[in-house]
């Protein structure tokens, strides 16, 4: 019951800050990151909750992924090694990171961008959290 509730409420949540959204497609990006980040850690649950915090925070847009990692293979950026698993919603270490700053064009500039353990993430500035793994 409480299952249904929490599912319910995030539903709820969600389907406004979706319609309310400035960027669409770095909305349904977010929200499909979010998710599958989300039920790694916390299962179907965690999938839900991920799904709404990712729409909220959105991303790069599928149709703009490729270019976006074809971008990131010229500026040769270097991968750092980080000892935990890359998901939506891990923290990055402050030190040691070197974060760059996202193109205007990808849609996404409150964001920075960087490589870590060979994966381009995207992670907020503030919080040094991934808000979303390119593949």
């Amino acid at each position: 019951m409480i299952r249904h509730a929490i599912i319910a409420s995030a539903f709820l949540v969600a389907v406004p800050l979706a319609a309310n959204a400035q960027q669409g497609a770095g909305v349904a990006a977010g929200a499909t990151s979010g998710a599958v980040g989300g039920a790694i850690v916390g299962g179907p649950v965690g999938a839900v909750v991920g799904g709404v915090a990712g729409a909220v925070v959105g991303g790069i847009a599928e149709d703009h992924r490729t270019r976006f990692h074809q971008y990131v293979v010229e500026e040769r950026v270097p991968s750092y090694s980080y000892d935990r698993e890359v998901v939506v919603g891990a923290e990055l270490p402050t030190a040691g990171v070197r974060y760059y700053e996202v193109p205007a064009e990808y849609g996404v500039t409150e964001y920075r961008y960087t490589v870590v353990n060979d994966r381009t993430v995207l992670v907020d500035p503030r919080t040094h959290r991934v808000v979303q793994v390119l593949e």
